[in-house]
């Protein structure tokens, strides 16, 4: 009895360290977002060439994701959620003592390895409960604290980066930080015990070199349809270029894992991610992302648009826009913290039925009630309930339905389909709300009312997608390969 309260204790004692880094993680989430327009100045570039550092960390954290989830099941987790908050102190001290624009584009690509950290953090819970009766639901436990623990920590990060940046120089506010991922180092070095990977084989160099390929051609005609319009023909040349090295590279990857010697274990393991109870999870997490990365953006210059010029819009200041950012995060940190109840009432899949339905219902909402903030408030609230959900849900259900060597590509998979969802509806996105007029004219430079309208029914029906592909695949995502109960 003893030893298993030492135990029980242990476990916890691990995932109130990861809760640390998951503060951390919300800080540099929520830090950069106020201070934007201050950047710029500081760097001495146009407010619109920030788009760019999305645009880079954006390839990075496609790249990364599967990279270091792969990694995490080869050399351990710990080591890889090591590595990563190394990388991730690196770029944040480059942003702090950057020169310049280039220097700070890099700066913010390298701290874009922190989006591996919850997948890695799932996957080090779920290794910890192997064996257990309840080692699904204590993961979904655990990763619904996770997600608060990062949703409170963007609150913190964007009232502390609007509190100070008047009051310090750019230099020092940015260093902020880097001084908390520096201290995540110590946190993983000393609270997270080290652990061995599971899988075997060594590490497939042609196939990170065919997935940079492919996602660097996706993601180079994306740019490229923001740059030259939807009309040329050279972005749909580069996308159609990447889905067939899309194609290769399934092909590649399926066939080093069929490989008998197994000397060679294959970056992207495509019989994890063909299995009945898993892609629907990473077909979910690649819909959802249009919204959860997608949307924001154009909400936050909806509610900024003066309705005496475009005729739409709320003409909100930026603290509103700050107070409607902190409702949609306490909402997400309430649909985090009600997974659990969710999933034992009605089970994990439904659970996550539940998440996509709201979100589409909260998206779907801006359609017709946009024209006051309290419309605008309660669409978000919806939303960030279901989004919340989603986020804690995501990870724990695609390792339930992972065999034992691949958890950690199969969490990491979700933030990587995620990332790549939401950089389409980026791309998608920026052409619906192409100015209405000239830049120059500010009467004239504002997004069109059919464009924004455009960014929420694809927000809502992607969602709502989503939920028919979970309840569809429902009935046959039952067991994992290994025999055990799965996510759904």
């Amino acid at each position: 009895m003893t030893t298993t309260a030492t135990l029980h204790r242990s476990r916890w004692s691990v995932v109130g360290f990861l809760v640390a880094v998951e503060v951390v993680s919300g800080v540099l989430q929520g830090f950069y977002t106020p201070i934007f327009s201050d950047i710029a100045r500081h760097l001495g570039i146009r407010d619109a060439d920030v788009n760019w550092f999305e645009a880079a960390q954006l390839v990075l954290s496609a790249l990364a994701v599967p990279l270091l989830a792969r990694l995490g099941d080869l050399w351990g987790h710990r080591n890889v959620l090591l590595l990563s908050t190394a990388v991730t102190a690196v770029g944040s001290w480059t942003l702090a003592l950057a020169p310049g624009f280039s220097t700070f584009l890099v700066g913010w690509a390298l701290q874009g390895a922190y989006v591996v950290w919850l997948p890695v953090e799932v996957a080090i819970i779920h290794r910890r409960t192997a064996g257990r009766a309840d080692q699904h639901r204590t993961t979904r436990r655990a990763a619904a604290f996770l997600v608060a623990a990062l949703e409170t920590g963007v609150i913190v990060g964007a009232l502390t980066s609007g509190a100070l940046v008047e009051a310090t120089s750019m230099t020092v506010l940015l260093c902020l930080p880097a001084v908390a991922v520096t201290a995540c180092l110590l946190v993983v070095w000393f609270g997270v015990e080290r652990d061995r990977g599971q899988a075997s084989g060594g590490y497939d160099y042609a196939g990170l070199g065919w997935l940079t390929v492919t996602l660097g051609l996706l993601m180079g005609g994306l740019i490229a349809i923001r740059l030259l319009g939807a009309g040329s023909p050279v972005p749909w040349l580069l996308v159609a270029l990447s889905l067939a090295a899309l194609a290769g590279l399934v092909r590649f990857e399926r066939a080093l894992g069929e490989r008998a010697d197994g000397t060679v274990a294959p970056l992207i393991d495509v019989r994890t991610f063909a299995l009945r109870a898993q892609w629907p999870v990473q077909l979910t997490a690649f819909l959802f992302g249009m919204s959860v990365l997608g949307a924001q953006i154009p909400l936050s210059t909806f509610a900024r648009t003066d309705p005496d010029v475009a005729g739409f819009g709320l003409g909100a200041s930026a603290a509103f826009v700050s107070t409607l950012i902190g409702v949609y995060v306490v909402t997400m940190v309430v649909g985090a913290l009600s997974l659990p109840l969710l999933a034992g009432l009605l089970g994990p899949r439904v659970a996550m039925v539940v998440g996509c339905t709201l979100v589409g219902v909260g998206y779907g909402l801006f359609l017709p009630l946009h024209d006051s903030a309290g419309q605008i408030l309660t669409n978000m609230g919806v939303a960030g309930v279901g989004s919340g959900l989603l986020v804690a849900a995501l990870p724990a259900a695609a390792a339930a339905a992972a065999p034992a060597h691949a958890t950690g590509f199969a969490t990491g998979m979700t933030n990587a389909t995620k990332t790549v969802g939401g950089a389409i509806a980026s791309a998608v996105f920026a052409i619906a709300l192409a100015s209405t007029g000239s830049i120059d004219d500010p009467a004239l430079g504002h997004a069109p009312l059919s464009g924004y309208l455009t960014v929420w029914a694809v927000c809502s029906l992607s969602a709502l997608a989503a939920a028919v592909v979970l309840l569809v695949t429902r009935r046959g995502a039952g067991a994992t390969p290994e025999g055990g109960v799965s996510a759904g």
